[in-house]
């Protein structure tokens, strides 16, 4: 139970963090590039978006792309004011040292173009009570900024942080193979994926060891992973075609860390492409981890995790037409 002057030293404590709702973050910070197309290039070719709207010079920028043109960079922005950093000193002589970005909310006002120059301002907007969570204990500090093109404001950006005391954890002990009770554990089985009315279809095919491909009935471009209407040419209505399971590894990354119960680190993740031409992410099995190479052929195979998940994954072998690099 805890005591009063405790409960009195939390008080005085969270007036202090309240005291920084609406205080200035950022003041007349200055975009370090215009809004342009090489920027714009990039985003969409690491999103996939083909919309033509968002290609060319007298093009619109995509709209996600709003806290894009605030970025400081290594060498950050001239403006910062002195409230966040202060802030941030409090929570940490707290205890409260870790940090993770909880969500992003975005309002888009006016659509931004190649040539608009970028300014903004930041504010503290809340910082929560105390909130305890699976990481920890801590408090949520959301920033808002306002960004302009040329003075006029198109687009609000809203950004949320937990500042938290990581909980303690006992050690689990690693062994090869996880023994038949750590299976049924549920701590130990693999995360569920989530599953809904844009996707459910792709996991029936899973069920039927079936990996089963989007294609537009408007324009007939196939895309993976699944989505509500074509990102090509907007169109709604769309079939499906089965992959034939032939792939290649196009890129790749080796998992060490964090060492979640149901995974057993090192291991490899690639993003591999069909040869249908669409790529997707899944676990390289059946070679080590340091093997796994960019351009290896890949063959798909379904593996069993537990009594309820089973998942598409990639092993050495198959013809392997796709790209590398």
């Amino acid at each position: 139970m805890r005591s009063q002057a405790y409960e009195e030293r939390l008080k005085a404590y969270e007036e202090q963090l309240k005291a920084y709702e609406g205080r200035a973050a950022t003041v007349a910070g200055v975009g370090k590039d215009p809004v342009n197309e090489p920027m714009i290039r990039h985003w969409r070719e690491a999103m996939g978006d083909t919309n033509p709207e968002y290609a060319g010079p007298d093009a619109m920028a995509p709209p996600t792309m709003l806290q894009v043109w605030t970025m400081g960079g290594l060498s950050g922005h001239t403006g910062r004011s002195e409230a966040y950093d202060e802030l941030f000193a409090l929570l940490d002589g707290a205890g409260y040292t870790s940090v993770v970005a909880t969500d992003c909310e975005q309002e888009y006002l006016r659509p931004l173009r190649p040539g608009d120059e970028i300014t903004f301002d930041a504010l503290i907007e809340s910082v929560s009570g105390r909130k305890t969570t699976k990481l920890g204990t801590g408090y949520f500090v959301t920033t808002r900024m306002d960004v302009r093109a040329g003075g006029e404001l198109a687009g609000t950006h809203r950004f949320r942080i937990l500042k938290y005391a990581p909980a303690q954890r006992k050690q689990r002990q690693r062994t090869e193979q996880p023994s038949p009770k750590d299976r049924s554990n549920p701590k130990s089985r693999r995360p569920r994926p989530v599953i809904n009315r844009d996707n459910a279809g792709f996991w029936e095919g899973v069920a039927r060891h079936q990996l089963l491909i989007q294609r537009c009935s408007g324009c007939g471009a196939l895309r993976f992973p699944w989505l509500p209407g074509c990102n090509a040419c907007g169109c709604l209505e769309w079939d499906t075609v089965e992959a034939s399971g032939d792939g290649t590894v196009y890129s790749y990354v080796v998992m060490h860390h964090p060492p979640f119960p149901a995974f057993d680190p090192p291991y490899a993740v690639g993003l591999v492409e069909l040869s249908e031409g669409v790529r997707m992410v899944s676990n390289v099995v059946g070679v080590p981890y340091d093997k796994v190479r960019i351009g290896m052929p890949v063959r798909l195979e379904f593996q069993r995790y537990d009594e309820e998940l089973e998942l598409p994954v990639f092993r050495p072998g198959g013809t392997g037409e796709g790209g590398g690099g």
